[in-house]
Formats: structure tokens, C-alpha cells, sequence
């Protein structure tokens, strides 16, 4: 049978995704008659004059063209430090750049994202439980690819959103249970908003599966506060519901009144039984940040009390694409 646009999937056809929709398509055709055109639609600082980092840069230059590092005179073109990590990076992998990793992905850099993460919040991780991705939208819907068996399963998704998320659960299937930020607490949430959410989408004979945070916000841009976490995580454990925490923009804070917190360290301070019971999977990336690296497509996130034979088959889920990109595992790293 022929692909008509009448035998699509019909999740294809209803899911929308409007960063890159009607108002994009449109821009890009006053683009291509010569209109100047300033893309604002996602975050994309390198498109709009943003100077990458010279440090990534040398060492990714490095690890991609391994030869240099043989040539006597490399020490006159790049700096010692980039040489040094080049090397060790090169040692992480089975055959440099251009060979497949592990499907979670390079375990040493895992490890040093795991170093990275402690250092934040003050407790441990298991680079096991966390998987390096082609940026963070890809394990968005790796997860969600994981919660959403049909339409009966439910995402709680904040309003205003990233579109990301309407998307990808039309995409699977799914339905979108929206609540809503309140402008005037300086866009928090109200969890008693939250119940009725949930009330009401059972009504329709929705099962609530997940809850969704964006913390700092997109669009929004706001930090939640503690108090707001700690309820939103009291929320979790008593509706049984994977919270999925989209921090991509942890280090995009423009203001001193709140800072970020992530929700693991706020999970891990209540102590338990949250901090022994409540799923987490924590999202960030190389695309925001004083980095911007849009265009590297990296990113990671990390589960927080799965047991192993969840893990086992969102494994499999990944391996499906085989390796994260390896380049963009590398500068993972070398923004911290």
C-alpha cells in the first residue's frame, strides 16, 4: 500500500509541535524571499550570535582528528589542558569518535556525570541509572515512550509548557492532563489545582501515570521554590506518579530572590519513605546554559528509584538507536 497522507498514523497526523509549526513555516518563507527573519521560537543562542566556548571546541577538534595528537607541533596549536582531556577522553572510548557505545553511553563519562551530579546536590549517584542522550528531548521521549501504554494513561503537564511534551504524548497516544501555573505566586503551583486535575481526568476514566515539572520554567522562567517541591514530590508519592523533571535551564538563573534546586536533592533531604519510594528521572543538556551547544544534541538523564527490571527494558528502549551521539557525550562534559 502506498503512505497517503489518509493511511498516516493517526497520532502522526493529530500530534503538533509548535515551535516548529505554521508561524516557523511561514518565517522561513519570508526567510527564503529575503526577509530578515529573527528565529526566537526555541532556544538557540549559537543562531542568534552566541560565540561558542574555545575550550569544548579544541578538545572535541581533538578526540575527532586523533592524528594531531601525534604531530610534534600540537602543542603550538592547542592549549596543554585540551590535549590532556582530548587524551583521556579518547581512552573512555572502544575506537575513538567513531565507534558506537554503550547504548546508555560511555561509561566514564557517566561516571563523571554522576561526579557532577553529587557535587550539586550533595549525595550520590549511579552513573547505572543514568543514560546520556541525543539531547534531552530524546530521553523526554524515550521516558515517555516507556509510561504511555495507550489513551487511558495520563501525563500531568504544566501550562504554559514546552511543547515537547503535548507533542510526544499525542505522538504515543497518550493524554495530556494540563494544570496550571498561577502568575501571580510567580507562575508555582497550587497542589490542590493538581488534584483536581487528576480528579477530573478519572472522571474521564484516565489513569494518571506521570507528572511533569519544567523547573526553571519554559516558558515561564521561574525556580519553584523547596516548599513547592517538597509538595509537588508529598503529591508523587501519595498518587503513586513518576515525576519526570525537565531542568535543562538550570544554569540560566537571572535573578537572586530563588534559586534552582533540583528535585533529587529536595527528594533526598525529605528522607524517607519519600526519598526511598518517589520515581524521579531527572532531564538536562548541553543545549542551554552559558554553553548553548544546540546544535551537539547532548544530554542525560538520571532514575532515582526504579527497580532494576524497569531499567533493564528502558535499556532496551535505547539500545533500539544503538549510541547517543559520541562527540556530544564528550561535551557533555567539558561544560562542567
Amino acid at each position: 500500500m502506498a503512505l497517503e497522507y489518509d493511511s498516516l498514523n493517526e497520532n502522526v497526523k493529530k500530534c503538533q509541535y509548535a515551535v516548529r509549526g505554521e508561524l516557523y513555516l511561514r518565517a522561513s518563507e519570508l526567510q527564503k524571499e529575503g526577509k530578515k527573519i529573527i528565529f526566537t521560537n526555541v532556544g538557540n543562542p549559537h543562531a542568534l550570535g552566541q560565540k561558542p566556548l574555545t575550550f569544548p571546541r579544541q578538545v572535541v577538534a581533538l578526540c575527532q582528528a586523533p592524528f594531531l595528537l601525534d604531530n610534534p607541533n600540537v602543542g603550538m596549536l592547542f592549549p596543554a589542558d585540551a590535549i590532556a582531556r582530548a587524551k583521556h577522553y579518547l581512552s573512555l572510548t572502544s575506537g575513538g569518535l567513531g565507534a558506537y557505545s554503550d547504548s546508555r553511553g560511555l561509561p566514564g563519562v557517566r561516571k563523571e556525570v554522576a561526579e557532577f551530579i553529587e557535587r550539586r546536590d550533595g549525595y550520590p549517584s549511579d552513573p547505572e541509572l543514568i543514560f546520556l542522550t541525543d539531547g534531552a528531548s530524546k530521553g523526554v521521549m524515550q521516558i515517555l515512550n516507556c509510561v504511555i501504554r495507550g489513551a487511558g494513561d495520563g501525563i500531568l503537564v504544566p501550562v504554559p509548557q514546552y511543547p515537547l511534551y503535548s507533542a510526544t504524548i499525542s505522538l504515543l497516544g497518550g493524554s495530556l492532563v494540563p494544570y496550571y501555573l498561577d502568575e501571580s505566586e510567580n507562575w508555582g503551583l497550587d497542589v490542590s489545582n493538581l488534584r483536581q486535575s487528576v480528579a477530573q481526568a478519572r472522571s474521564q476514566g484516565i489513569s494518571v501515570s506521570a507528572m511533569v515539572i519544567i523547573n526553571p520554567g519554559n516558558p515561564t522562567g521561574q525556580c519553584l521554590s523547596e516548599a513547592n517541591l517538597r509538595e509537588i514530590l508529598r503529591f508523587c508519592y501519595n498518587e503513586k506518579l513518576v515525576l519526570l523533571g525537565d531542568e535543562v535551564y538550570q544554569q540560566n538563573i537571572y535573578q537572586d530572590e530563588r534559586p534552582f534546586i533540583s528535585s533529587k536533592k529536595v527528594l533526598m533531604d525529605m528522607g524517607s519513605p519519600f526519598s526511598k519510594e518517589v520515581q524521579l528521572v531527572s532531564f538536562h543538556t548541553v543545549s542551554k546554559g552559558y554553553w548553548g551547544e544546540c546544535g551537539q544534541r547532548g544530554g542525560y538523564f538520571e532514575m532515582t528509584n526504579f527497580p532494576p527490571r524497569v531499567v533493564e527494558e528502558i535499556y532496551k528502549v535505547a539500545s533500539i538507536a544503538l549510541s547517543p551521539n559520541v562527540s556530544a557525550q564528550i561535551f557533555g562534559m567539558l561544560r562542567d
